[in-house]
């Protein structure tokens, strides 16, 4: 999955900072799961893992890669030669006539419970993130994915092999997928426990603003909250990891603040690629925080 805020390019800082030895695996502000992903690769979640996102329709997509995936590659084979014949017409004609009305029906439906995609829905939610502008998840004031298409020549709506891996890392039997609110790790996980946490991050500018991957966007009274979960879970013996933008309200809530430090939370500022700009020229790297309690390890050359 395409996601904003994405961390497969921020891997190798963040391995630095995986604990050598944790229980449970818990991953409150889902996304792209790549740290998730990287952990199984490696071999490093034997105690399980929870994953959780507030954006119900990524965790009904993520549960029916899990259940469904020759189904959704079928369907994603039709999406990929529709839009090869007809590039954005079609995604505008799926987006539009299909994905929103399915999706509305949908919510309709469930009644505030999970959502239950199908295979075809899935898909369609894959396909508008491999072609819509930069794979952003974004929702009106009416709840309706408002993308725009992308401007990609070719680009891959169905990677057969890695749904399959990706449905085989999910459908552990020791791996859940629930939709929440990152509170609820406080009700459940343990001393020894890895926590990653990686909320769409406070911008840096008063245009870059990438929060509403739900329609309730994420706010500083959130960010606040989110500190006081890092203390709480930092002070009962976790392993907690964050990463999170360096815009001058997150440096006031870590940077030289008493709790964070008792906890033994501490901030490091890490070079980081920020693919998502509307200026082509300004996708470079910036400083990001790595808010953590876990001691770095550096990887020194083998002689």
């Amino acid at each position: 999955m395409k996601w904003a805020g994405g961390k497969r390019q921020l891997l190798p800082v963040l391995r630095r900072f995986y604990p050598g030895q944790f229980n449970r695996y818990w991953e409150p502000f889902l996304g792209s799961a790549a740290v998730f992903f990287d952990l199984h690769a490696r071999g490093l979640v034997g105690g399980g893992a929870t994953l959780t996102d507030h954006n119900p329709d990524l965790i009904a997509c993520y549960r029916a890669v899990r259940d469904f995936p020759d189904e959704i590659v079928r369907e994603l084979i039709r999406l990929a030669d529709d839009h090869e014949r007809k590039g954005a017409d079609h995604y505008y004609e799926i987006r539009n006539n299909r994905f929103n009305k399915e999706r509305a029906l949908l919510r309709a439906s469930a009644n505030g419970g999970d959502l239950g995609y199908s295979p075809a829905l899935a898909a369609m939610f894959i396909y508008l993130n491999r072609t819509g502008y930069n794979g952003l998840f974004r929702l009106n004031s009416a709840g309706e994915f408002n993308v725009p298409a992308g401007r990609y020549s070719k680009p891959r709506i169905c990677d057969d092999e890695n749904i399959r891996l990706v449905s085989a890392a999910l459908g552990r039997s020791d791996v859940a997928l629930e939709q929440g609110r990152f509170t609820t790790v406080l009700e459940r996980a343990r001393p020894g426990d890895f926590l990653y946490f990686d909320p769409p991050y406070a911008p840096l500018s008063k245009t870059a603003r990438f929060t509403n991957y739900t329609a309730e966007g994420f706010s500083l009274g959130d960010q606040e909250t989110l500190r006081t979960v890092l203390v709480e879970l930092a002070n009962r013996g976790c392993h907690v990891v964050m990463s999170n933008s360096t815009a001058p309200e997150i440096a006031a809530l870590y940077e030289r603040n008493l709790q964070v430090s008792a906890a033994g939370l501490r901030c490091h500022r890490v070079p980081a690629r920020r693919a998502i700009n509307s200026n082509a020229e300004r996708r470079g790297t910036v400083d990001e925080y790595v808010i953590t309690n876990v001691s770095e390890t550096i990887a020194r050359p083998s002689s």
